[in-house]
């Protein structure tokens, strides 16, 4: 903008020494002067609820928020991002996505997240969240909105976006979306995680009436009488194994979305030392890829 400030309208000749001076002069000098001073005051508060500062005025608190206007044609040079710590959290937690683009939580249960504050539609939000597993029963729920990358994150289950990690330690995840907040279209990225939902170098031992664990590729059992197991829904691709150690029993396992049964679940049946069986989950079932001596129902 141009100041409005004229010095021009000041005359720095006047009054004129030794002789009688026209008090007209002073008084046009003294507004004109008065003049400027009021255009100079609301030019300076004007650039103070304005301009960016690299410190707090006197007296004021830093503001720079920018209110969402373009920074353009600029080069960055030793920037940093703000880190939210959310703490040690579980159950239901929100991501507020205006203190900070890079937040970190630590799972002390099962945790499902929403988050809020997203940028207006037609302008792309990026948030970081890293997220520590210390236990590996506790799953991890993206918000529904998370439609678009799910299919290559390994151990997630697309029909509720809850995510079952096969290794403890911390992971990142980055999501995208530029719909604002009612967004269903979220984009997600796995920072660092093995994506390949086929090899899991782990095994677990299964107890009477548990549920095999899907981050883990093998489970074995040993009964010491008739025994029972679940097997819930698998990601896409997933291989599970199971065999049987040692026999007192009979150990029946329950797979939800059995690919041998028209809908719904079925069984398999362990009734000796080494029988075993070898799923595969596709489309939406666990199929049966190779056994030995097992029966299905």
């Amino acid at each position: 903008m141009s100041s409005t400030i004229n010095p021009n309208n000041i005359n720095g000749a006047y009054p004129v020494a030794g002789q009688d001076n026209d008090s007209q002069g002073f008084r046009d000098n003294f507004t004109n002067t008065k003049t400027n001073f009021q255009a100079a005051a609301t030019e300076i508060t004007d650039l103070q609820n304005k301009v960016v500062l690299k410190a707090a005025l006197t007296g004021t608190t830093l503001n720079n928020d920018m209110g969402g206007s373009i920074l353009s044609n600029a080069q960055l040079q030793d920037m940093s991002e703000t880190v939210v710590s959310i703490g040690s959290v579980s159950g239901s937690q929100t991501v507020n996505y205006a203190v900070g683009s890079y937040q970190t939580l630590t799972m002390t249960g099962s945790v499902s997240f929403s988050i809020t504050n997203w940028p207006p539609a037609g302008q792309l939000g990026r948030i970081r969240l890293q997220v520590t597993c210390n236990n590996l029963a506790h799953t991890l729920t993206f918000p529904a909105s998370v439609t678009i990358g799910v299919s290559n994150i390994q151990g997630l289950v697309t029909s509720t976006n809850t995510l079952t990690f096969n290794k403890t330690g911390t992971y990142e995840f980055e999501l995208e979306n530029y719909q604002g907040q009612s967004s269903t279209a979220v984009t997600i990225i796995d920072q660092n995680r093995n994506l390949d939902p086929i090899y899991l170098p782990s095994s677990e031992d299964l107890a009477n009436a548990g549920a095999a664990s899907l981050a883990v590729t093998a489970s074995y059992f040993t009964t010491a009488a008739a025994e029972t197991a679940t097997l819930a829904a698998g990601a896409d691709g997933q291989i599970k194994i199971f065999m049987m150690f040692a026999d007192s029993g009979d150990m029946v396992i329950t797979v939800t979305n059995a690919g041998w049964k028209t809908s719904g679940t079925g069984t398999i049946t362990f009734d000796t030392i080494g029988d075993g069986c070898t799923l595969q989950y596709i489309n939406s079932k666990w199929f049966c890829i190779g056994n030995n001596g097992v029966t299905f129902a």
